[in-house]
């Protein structure tokens, strides 16, 4: 996806800046059974037949891309559907950590980034916030148009620089 790698500079970037200000790293990764048994239905097709699904566990395509590496100290949740909520120990994981604000990159807009974001304001945290150019879609219309739906239920949407600035004020005060 063409939006995937314009966006992956500021993804790293996004996550170098917090590891510097010391916010917890959690890397949430799509990660299906060869069989296809946990995939949806209208993906299933993509596993069956013999075929061997994009994102099987330990396969490329379930790996983080080039650039992006998960560290000592950072969190790691597989999950099998859009929402990085969507059973898994996620949520059970942030409460335990004392987690209440997060801070959302990756893609797809519509897709994961939004069923997370949707997910975390129907849990009540206290502050979701969807890095707008650390984000992407198929098409720019489409990233906008999610976008502009997030805001309406009060996701936080700044771009990188914005929330570089608002995450080292937080740090200084």
């Amino acid at each position: 996806m063409d939006g995937g790698k314009a966006i992956l500079p500021s993804v790293i970037k996004s996550v170098e800046i917090a590891r510097q200000r010391g916010i917890r790293i959690v890397w949430v990764v799509r990660e299906h059974d060869p069989s296809g048994t946990n995939v949806e239905l209208f993906r299933r097709h993509r596993y069956s037949n013999g075929r061997v699904g994009p994102v099987i566990k330990g396969s490329r395509g379930a790996a983080l891309v080039d650039g992006l590496e998960i560290k000592q100290g950072d969190y790691k949740v597989a999950k099998t559907r859009f929402s990085a909520f969507f059973a898994t120990p996620l949520h059970s994981f942030l409460q335990d950590a004392g987690v209440d604000s997060l801070v959302i990159t990756g893609i797809q807009t519509p897709n994961c980034i939004r069923q997370t974001a949707f997910d975390a304001i129907a849990y009540d945290y206290r502050s979701v916030t969807v890095i707008v150019d650390a984000t992407a879609a198929v098409t720019p219309e489409v990233h906008s148009a999610n976008i502009h739906d997030m805001k309406k239920v009060k996701i936080a949407t700044p771009t990188l620089q914005e929330w570089s600035v608002e995450a080292e004020a937080e740090a200084d005060a």
